[in-house]
């Protein structure tokens, strides 16, 4: 009766023993006696710095006006009005918009995109890593050299050009400018000059494999957690990006998140509607909550992406 249950646990104690074998001791990374418990406490309080924020929005998105204002802020108060709050996100009661085509147009914006950077990064960083041709470093520098330029500096040209070619109030105005990605080059790049033998495409093109099949049928399975890392990134930072919509949307129905809910922030601090807060601050929770299910479904290639484009040859 018992062998059934022996082999799990057993399995299970093997899998444990693999794991504390496969773990480097703290002294063979040079660290003194005391200091990885130094860091483990300054690690846990950096956690909590950066979820602190996460857990007020959680649990005050469950409140009315009155008890954000009333109770304490990191704790619960009755009655439950989280659904309350979530339909409210589904209704214009502020003159601002509505937060559903917000997310939308979010949503919109940045799957087009980060794909479309991750597309181009690729075909960028595949071009810097395995041709080499006159001016090719000048150029990377040149493209690296774009991350030193702020865009509060560039605000006003760049508006000018959206308005002679038509793209101000335009869907195509947020997302040609966001499939550019420098860091996504440099990353592709790396990547590619690590995880991607010299001698494997060579052996291709012996065996007369054309350049855009070595791409394709090589280079790109060789590079998914890269590309993962790429496409991850360019979703964080287009999600997050707030300048640019500022500067060259003015209709509220092409708002993305960020510019929406400034919108909604400055209608709630007029005091002319009741319970905006509670839907503000459950508008900024919804809004979080797909880059952190995104992050945790793509951390393992996230991971490796990093580890390894970090490695230069």
């Amino acid at each position: 009766m018992t062998a059934p249950t022996a082999a799990p646990v057993t399995a299970r104690r093997a899998k444990k023993s693999r794991a504390v074998t496969d773990q480097v001791p703290a002294h063979l990374y040079g660290l003194r006696r005391g200091t990885s418990a130094v860091l483990t406490i300054l690690a846990a309080l950096f956690a909590v710095f950066i979820l602190a924020p996460l857990v007020w929005l959680l649990i005050n998105a469950t409140k009315s006006q009155a008890e954000i204002y009333t109770s304490f802020g990191f704790w619960f108060a009755g009655p439950f009005r989280l659904w309350q709050n979530v339909a409210g996100l589904g209704q214009d009661i502020s003159g601002a918009g509505v937060f559903i085509q917000w997310f939308g147009n979010t949503l919109l914006y940045a799957v087009s995109g980060a794909v479309g950077a991750t597309i181009l990064s690729a075909l960028a960083g595949y071009g810097f890593s395995r041709y080499r041709f006159r001016g090719g470093n000048a150029m990377f520098f040149l493209v690296m050299a774009t991350l030193l330029v702020p865009l509060t500096s560039i605000a006003l040209p760049l508006f000018l050009v959206y308005s002679k070619v038509g793209l101000v109030n335009s869907v195509w105005g947020m997302i040609l400018p966001s499939m550019v990605s420098p860091i996504g080059i440099y990353l592709m790049r790396t990547y590619l000059d690590a995880s991607v033998p010299k001698e494997l495409i060579e052996a291709a093109r012996i065996d007369g494999a054309s350049e855009l099949g070595i791409f394709v049928r090589i280079a790109l399975p060789l590079s998914v957690p890269g590309l993962m890392t790429v496409l991850l990134i360019s979703i964080v930072a287009i999600w997050n990006n707030y300048f640019l919509p500022l500067i060259i949307f003015s209709k509220n129905n092409l708002y993305p998140l960020t510019v929406g809910l400034s919108a909604l922030s400055k209608a709630a601090e007029t005091g002319t509607k009741a319970e905006l807060l509670p839907v503000l601050i459950t508008g900024g929770l919804v809004t979080v909550l797909p880059l952190i299910v995104l992050f945790l479904l793509l951390e393992r290639y996230f991971r490796g992406g990093m580890l390894q484009g970090s490695v230069t040859g």
